[in-house]
């Protein structure tokens, strides 16, 4: 077999490995993220209990970099402190590690079982709860298909005359060894994904004992610096999670390659087969970084936040950078590119406003409401600008399709501004009246109006992503969607009715608020929904009408 044949099917059993893992966490984050996020907000008390979540969390969402970047909005919005943020990711990385232990067992029979579960549940039913899980069950099996496919496309390479004189140089020059696997991971953007490869590799015995702490050791660093990267463009307070990552667990690798210079280990010290030498040093790293760590988490805050501090007092939005770049208004695809980009952030604080505001319903805070007000105002100067972007677009010459883009991404703009108006201005009031006359919803009432948010959220990030991925089947989920917000308001209405006869004090005291909430997160939902229309349109997968036509006698 050639080289080149070799390449490709090892590269396309790479990129399997890098989709089923996506598929996985992505899975998970549509059908529980809700619910994940509450939890991991919950649990993050101490530090203690924060890097036990992170660790949890990341092996569900088989992804250190996906709870960094949750973690970060967490500590952007004020729900948990910085430290108490690094310290979710220290137990975040230790947990990636331990989903690469649990995945170098030999599962393969789990590939058709996984593949068949994943099949029958997606289609078995529209429910979207059913398809996700569906993806999920494909999406291991995926996985574990690609470890197999791995292994398979790797074997010829122990033939190969040229991979020898390259590991061999490598063997001797840790420091290109090192950069090659940070490298490597960035380019992965999973940490799972460039540990994996590796042990494949040296299980064929094609990597010299003496390159693997190396490039086990660059990986880590590449992945400690992957969410910091997802991060250098937004707030300060969202920055200094992944950068504290990257000063803790960074710094720790480079400290480790020093010693690997000094004292020269053997990877035989943590397991006589080579594969399992990559997975075992990858893990001791891991907890020797969450064990020195974690100590130090509320210095590398503190330090983080006096030199980023000087930006956060900054009070002009006018600082902030902006995709709208005029120069670009000649070329319609890069223009609307930046437009989208522009949108993307508008949604970003929008989310922001739509955790925030739950909270003050239970625990009123000035600052979180002055921050909710500041967001509104940033997002209408964002809307205003995006507003008069595209307009100057629509002014040069475009093509059809570039004007259907053009009017629809102007349209959601316009609904996700909306919704935050919504946000700002009716449910912060709602929250503020709550605040000022003492009154506390039902217990099962507040547990009817989270289940409401936790819905709308989900259909929130659904309909976030259609900017970006123009998704006709997440289009179509998200659509049947309203209906499911719309029974759970009905059902919530009923339920309150009933406690109101029975003469529940709370719900008496509340009523107002309660149904007027509801109905804001039920308008919130349709315009959110409403998203995802202008893309089924134009499959013609949607009706002009719900109305029985007439019959003519």
């Amino acid at each position: 077999m050639s080289g080149i044949v070799v390449f490709i099917h090892l590269a396309g059993a790479v990129a399997l490995l890098l989709w089923a893992t996506r598929m996985v966490r992505t899975g998970i984050e549509r059908a529980y993220g809700g619910v994940l996020k509450d939890k991991l907000r919950l649990a993050v008390s101490n530090r203690f209990s924060a890097a036990t979540a992170g660790f949890f969390f990341a092996v569900a969402l088989q992804s250190a970099t996906a709870v960094a970047l949750i973690v970060a909005s967490f500590t952007a919005g004020g729900y948990i402190t910085s430290a108490i943020g690094i310290a979710t990711l220290l137990g975040a990385d230790f947990g990636s590690a331990f989903v690469v232990r649990i995945l170098r067992y030999d599962l393969s029979l789990l590939v058709p079982v996984l593949l068949l579960a994943g099949t029958v549940a997606f289609r078995a039913s529209e429910e979207r709860q059913w398809r996700q899980i569906g993806r999920i069950l494909f999406g291991l099996g995926l996985l574990l298909l690609s470890l197999r496919m791995i292994g398979e496309s790797s074997e010829p390479l122990r033939q190969s005359s040229l991979l020898p004189v390259l590991f061999n140089y490598l063997a001797s020059d840790w420091i290109s060894a090192f950069l090659l696997a940070a490298l490597l991971a960035w380019a992965f953007h999973s940490s799972v994904a460039a540990v994996l490869l590796v042990a494949s590799l040296a299980d064929k015995q094609l990597l010299p004992d003496a390159l693997i702490i190396p490039l086990v050791l660059g990986i880590n660093f590449g992945a400690a610096v992957i969410a910091a990267l997802l991060t250098k463009n937004a707030e300060a307070t969202a920055r200094i999670v992944p950068l504290g990552n990257v000063v803790i667990r960074g710094m720790m690798t480079l400290v480790a390659l020093a010693l690997q210079f000094a004292i020269q280990a053997s990877p035989s010290l943590f397991a006589g087969n080579p594969g399992e030498a990559v997975v075992m040093v990858h893990l001791a790293l891991n907890a020797s970084v969450l064990v020195l760590g974690l100590p130090f988490a509320g210095m590398v805050a503190s330090t983080l936040e006096a030199l980023l501090a000087a930006p956060t007092e900054t009070p002009a939005n006018d600082d902030r950078y902006s995709a709208l770049n005029p120069a670009h208004l000649d070329n319609p695809q890069q223009a609307i590119s930046n437009a989208t980009r522009e949108v993307l952030t508008v949604c970003n604080k929008t989310e922001i406003m739509l955790n925030s505001i739950f909270d003050l319903f239970e625990h009123w805070d000035l600052k979180r409401t002055q921050k909710i007000e500041a967001l509104d105002d940033q997002i209408d100067s964002i809307h205003r600008d995006i507003k008069f972007y595209l307009a100057r677009i629509s002014a040069t010459a475009l093509d059809q399709q570039s004007a259907a883009l053009s009017q629809n991404l102007l349209g959601a703009t316009i609904k996700i501004e909306q919704a935050a108006d919504i946000i700002s201005q009716n449910m912060l009031t709602r929250a503020r009246k709550k605040h000022e006359r003492h009154v506390a919803f039902s217990g099962e009432g507040w547990a009817e109006l989270c289940a409401m948010h936790r819905e709308v959220l989900q259909n929130a990030h659904l309909a976030f992503n259609l900017l970006v991925t123009r998704d006709v089947e997440h289009a179509r989920q998200l659509v049947t969607r309203k209906e499911a917000v719309r029974n759970l308001v009905k059902s919530s209405e009923e339920k309150h009715l009933d406690r109101l006869r029975q003469g529940n004090a709370a719900s008496f005291e509340s009523s107002s608020l309660h149904i007027d909430t509801m109905r804001d997160l039920k308008e919130i939902n349709s315009l959110f929904v409403s998203i995802g229309y202008p893309l089924l349109e134009g499959e013609g997968l949607l009706r002009r009408s719900r109305l029985v036509q007439p019959v003519d006698l």
